[in-house]
């Protein structure tokens, strides 16, 4: 069995490269910058170099290969682009496609990027090819915006009043990657994928402090004050505006129920106190800023 791995150097594309040599599959990493490739992923990784624009490059990248698994940025053409390889995949034969999606994928869903995936899903189900949607919930990962923030100011601003969100760990979904695009026998179409706890944004400050040895507090601001502070760090207006709409959408209990279709596809989940000690120094351990207290 032969695998390639798109979006290879991402959140979850480069864990789930290392956790496919790691189960001896024979894995083919996707990428567009082979130096950094290597830097991400090792040099034995095999890569395939090339880009969703370009199709020789994806038909070149699909040959020999059984499975598929397929992420792209949220960015503008992201249709196209991963449409674009459904259908180079197709062509080439490919008996199981496993695509990396949004927690809630819809048509007229009020999040444009859920909205782009609900195309590409229904594309992707349309090309006959055995598929599977993984759709996971917040990652832990996003949390990283915040650190160098956090790191100054011992603090964390973000607009997300007392929601309890399910984050998940990317590694995770990318253990569970693996497990679907291994499996000999059929699996799912979808998956929504919660991480194994519901946790407001006090508890992460918590945990953070525990990790860092530092008092970090958890400051919960408005949506508009939010959205002006990503437009002054250069954010493009399209991601303020969708990631204040993913807070919204968190404050109205969107993602705060937990389920076990992760702990049908892994073992050990990850906490966010396992994230967090494993991240420490990017939040800012060894930096003290005020009294540490915890209660």
């Amino acid at each position: 069995m032969r695998i390639l791995v798109t979006g290879a150097t991402g959140n979850v594309g480069a864990p789930l490269v290392h956790e496919l040599g790691r189960l001896g599959v024979d894995t083919r990493a996707f990428v567009r910058d082979p130096e950094r490739a290597r830097q991400r992923l090792g040099d034995e990784v095999q890569l395939a170099v090339g880009d969703f624009a370009d199709p020789g490059s994806m038909q070149r990248a699909l040959d020999g290969v059984d499975r598929v698994f397929l992420a792209c940025g949220n960015v503008p053409g992201q249709v196209a682009m991963e449409c674009a390889m459904i259908d180079a995949a197709r062509s080439a034969g490919v008996s199981r496609l496993v695509k990396l999606s949004s927690p809630d994928p819809a048509i007229d869903a009020p999040l444009i990027f859920d909205r782009w995936h609900a195309e590409i899903e229904k594309h992707l189900m349309c090309s006959g090819i055995p598929a599977v949607a993984l759709r996971p919930r917040t990652y832990m990962t996003n949390l990283l915006g915040y650190a160098d923030t956090i790191a100054q100011t011992g603090t964390i601003f973000a607009p997300a009043g007392d929601a309890r969100i399910t984050f998940i760990d990317p590694r995770d979904v990318a253990s569970a990657a693996a497990t679907v695009l291994t499996a000999r026998g059929p699996v799912d179409e979808t998956y929504l994928l919660t991480g194994p706890e519901a946790i407001g944004f006090e508890q992460i400050a918590h945990d953070l402090s525990v990790v860092t040895g530092r008092s970090i507090g958890y400051v919960p601001v408005p949506d508009e004050a939010a959205q002006q502070a990503m437009l002054d760090a250069g954010l493009p207006a399209m991601v303020a505006d969708f990631i204040v709409g993913v807070y919204r959408s968190q404050r109205a209990g969107s993602m705060s129920e937990t389920n076990d279709r992760l702990l049908s596809l892994i073992d050990r989940p990850h906490t966010f106190a396992q994230f967090a000690a494993d991240h420490a120094i990017a939040f800012g351990a060894g930096r003290p800023v005020g009294a540490m207290s915890i209660t």
